[in-house]
């Protein structure tokens, strides 16, 4: 979400949150930028009028660069001009400021089933499967009972392949704001983690890369 109100993103991130839905808040396009280069996310909801740039313009550069995820502006500007605009440069869809939470909601569900028809629904990578829809793991075939927190884990390790994560993204993910980077809470879940995959395929399935984090062989 790309929102510079202040009071405005406060009461979406609790909303959408409250919803199930996985939120990060950031105000500015830059950070905007930053986000999408470290993560992929199902939905951007995008403010146009933003401090250090025009939502269009970024939408235009993302489009450009092959960013094909699904977006949807939120704005204040709701001639009919600023609605073609927004959309003729490659925004999926188009909702005027003043707005409720729930035709927000809608919005998203519509354009997240869409996206799901696309999506990849099964991932897998050296004799581990995972099922999204399902929600299951296999390891050779076999079926491997994880907790909540085990199965977000390896989900972000199989959505960014060798990639090597820093200990802090995988937090945010998994824990949001309420992670004390101080804990060993990460270590903990990342053990259990390994002994179910490892003991089941026999070798090591993730490497520990000192001071930064982890990477999924």
């Amino acid at each position: 979400m790309v929102e510079d109100e202040v009071r405005l993103g406060q009461f979406l991130k609790k909303g959408l949150s409250e919803h199930a839905h996985t939120v990060t808040w950031v105000p500015t396009c830059r950070e905007a930028n930053d986000a999408l280069v470290e993560t992929k996310y199902d939905l951007i909801v995008l403010d146009l009028s933003l401090p250090d740039g025009d939502g269009i313009d970024m939408v235009r550069e993302w489009r450009a660069s092959g960013f094909n995820e699904p977006v949807l502006i939120l704005s204040a500007r709701n001639t009919l001009e600023d609605r073609i605009k927004g959309l003729d440069v490659g925004a999926d869809d188009y909702l005027p400021k003043p707005f409720s939470l729930e035709e927000l909601l809608a919005h998203m569900r519509a354009l997240l089933r869409r996206q799901s028809v696309l999506k990849q629904t099964v991932l897998e990578r050296n004799g581990i499967k995972l099922d999204l829809l399902g929600h299951t793991v296999h390891v050779d075939g076999a079926a491997v009972d994880l907790t909540g927190r085990e199965y977000a884990l390896l989900e972000i390790f199989m959505q960014n392949g060798g990639r090597v994560l820093t200990r802090s993204l995988i937090s945010e993910k998994i824990w949001s704001s309420h992670y004390d980077v101080d804990t060993n809470l990460l270590d903990v879940y990342m053990s259990r983690l390994r002994a179910k995959l490892e003991g089941a395929l026999g070798r090591p399935v993730f490497k520990t890369v000192r001071g930064i984090g982890y990477q999924f062989l």
